[in-house]
């Protein structure tokens, strides 16, 4: 068998890689960033799903989708505000593209 793998470096972030737009990857990512964050602090916290929503200002089936990673029912600005009753402090940096 000749030839080879061929191998594509990836752009850095994953959802530009799968074909969305520039600005709706950068969009996805920002969300999944956020959604990872949350996701650390219910589990460090040792507090029930139930008791997390609570504190987050969330239902617990609304927690639970966070959790599981749903993207689309999201927006950057709620996981913000959930992100600050976290007690997680959110940055954004804007730079010129290279």
């Amino acid at each position: 068998m000749s030839g080879g793998i061929k191998i594509t470096r990836g752009s850095g972030n994953v959802f530009r890689d799968l074909g969305f737009s520039k600005g709706d990857a950068e969009n996805l990512r920002l969300r999944s960033e956020l959604m990872m964050r949350i996701d650390t602090f219910h589990r460090e916290s040792g507090l029930t799903q139930g008791e997390c929503a609570k504190l987050l200002g969330l239902t617990q089936p609304r927690l639970n989708a966070l959790l599981k990673g749903k993207l689309s029912q999201f927006s950057l600005d709620a996981l913000v505000n959930i992100a600050s009753r976290a007690g997680l402090n959110v940055r954004l940096v804007v730079r010129k593209a290279a």
